[in-house]
């Protein structure tokens, strides 16, 4: 039988080798359009349907930014709602891919690897190395890599929750 999970998760709760897999999330045109606009990055081959069906398309399409993906990335790991309560900052990014394109009409999903935990020297934080995976369709990875997170500690003392 499998324990129950926390209900407000904290550092104590994490250890490597936990595995979480996010809901799906559809790549819309719409995104594309509103990434080029708010980051200012208008690249034909993320903003030009034209040019990039012809012959000198490499991907016979628009394709996402690279940081839009991993933008949905790092939403899909707040929906799991494991690291809203607990989460302190984000330490950096690291050993980050652009494995496959992600076009239009994928559909996405994060799986999520905690790599290890260690509790800081002051002890009331932990950091915990987590590696993000990008997956599309046929669970093909169109993007990978680690990402650094400072998580809250219970305070000495309280419950663990139930």
């Amino acid at each position: 039988m499998s324990q129950p999970l926390p209900t407000s998760w904290a550092f104590e709760d994490f250890a490597a080798g936990q595995v979480f897999e996010s809901q799906g999330r559809t790549i819309t045109e719409t995104d594309l359009v509103t990434f080029a606009g708010w980051s200012w990055d208008t690249n034909p081959v993320h903003t030009d349907a034209v040019v990039t069906s012809g012959p000198d398309g490499r991907f016979g399409g628009p394709i996402a930014h690279g940081l839009l993906g991993m933008s949905v990335a790092m939403g899909l790991a707040s929906r799991l709602g494991v690291f809203e309560g607990c989460s302190v900052a984000l330490l950096g990014v690291d050993e980050w891919r652009f494995v496959a394109p992600i076009r239009p009409g994928d559909t996405v999903r994060l799986r999520l690897e905690i790599l290890g935990a260690r509790r800081t020297s002051g002890g009331t934080t932990g950091v915990l190395d987590r590696r993000f995976t990008l997956l599309g369709a046929d669970d093909v990875v169109v993007q990978d890599g680690r990402i650094g997170l400072l998580v809250a500690c219970r305070e000495p003392g309280a419950a663990q929750p139930s």
